[in-house]
């Protein structure tokens, strides 16, 4: 009897991109396998190399894939990429809708250089069609190296876990040494300022983190702001919030 619901045909390949890291992630495993991992994991990382090599003075920029064009991030974003792009920097996000798009198409607006780090997964994150460079990623811990490998600036905008999951990562990084003390500058008030508090008021206040650890993190609405800070970054002075 002929199947009155036909199904979509599966993609084999992509399914087994998307359940690569889950796969990865589940536990030990045979050894084969994990040799198997670790290959790919590898040519991932040659993939990313060979992409995003002579990108030039970058700055990555983090977001929500969730806002659409009209929103005041989607805004704020594309005209930061916009300005970026006019001062002579490379644009580099996570490759994605929402802020990644906004900001790449504003550097591709401004005629600076607009690349993405994409990342596989079931929804949310199709590429945005304002990239130069695009490399995809089936690892999320390969794609962030990538996102702080080749900048020397970070801004990020309102998010969700992934968003927080990257400039924490990044400022991590920072606190201990692992890469130069580069800006973070965090854009939007609203919801950037009862972070602020809970750093201020519970990290520092149990002495999880140290005062100079504050210096880390530039709050602003303004793109000038933003931009001065960032250029006094690549400059070698990074300004101390007081």
């Amino acid at each position: 009897m002929a199947d009155d619901n036909p199904k979509e045909p599966v993609d084999w390949l992509s399914a087994q991109r998307d359940d690569e890291e889950k796969r990865f992630l589940q536990g030990s495993r045979a050894h084969p396998e994990e040799l198997a991992s670790a290959g790919r994991i590898f040519l991932e990382f040659v993939r990313g190399f060979q992409a995003l090599e002579n990108v030039g003075p970058c700055v990555t920029v983090f977001g929500s894939a969730r806002f659409q064009e009209g929103h005041r991030y989607f805004e704020m974003a594309r005209k930061l990429g916009n300005r970026l792009a006019t001062e002579g920097f490379t644009v580099m996000t996570g490759g994605g809708p929402g802020i990644m798009e906004a900001a790449n198409r504003g550097a591709k607006e401004g005629g600076g250089l607009s690349v993405g780090c994409n990342i596989m997964l079931p929804k949310e994150q199709e590429p945005n069609p304002y990239l130069d460079r695009f490399v995809e990623f089936d690892h999320f811990f390969v794609r962030k190296v990538m996102l702080v490998k080749y900048s020397q600036a970070f801004v990020v905008l309102p998010g969700g876990f992934g968003t927080l999951d990257e400039v924490f990562e990044t400022a991590t990084l920072m606190q201990t040494g692992k890469v130069g003390a580069f800006p973070i500058v965090a854009m939007g008030d609203d919801f950037w300022n009862p972070m602020g508090d809970f750093i201020q008021h519970a990290l520092m206040k149990e002495e999880t983190i140290s005062p100079s650890d504050l210096n880390l993190f530039h709050l602003t609405d303004s793109v000038d702001e933003a931009i001065s800070l960032i250029k006094a970054g690549f400059n070698g002075e990074i300004p101390k919030d007081k």
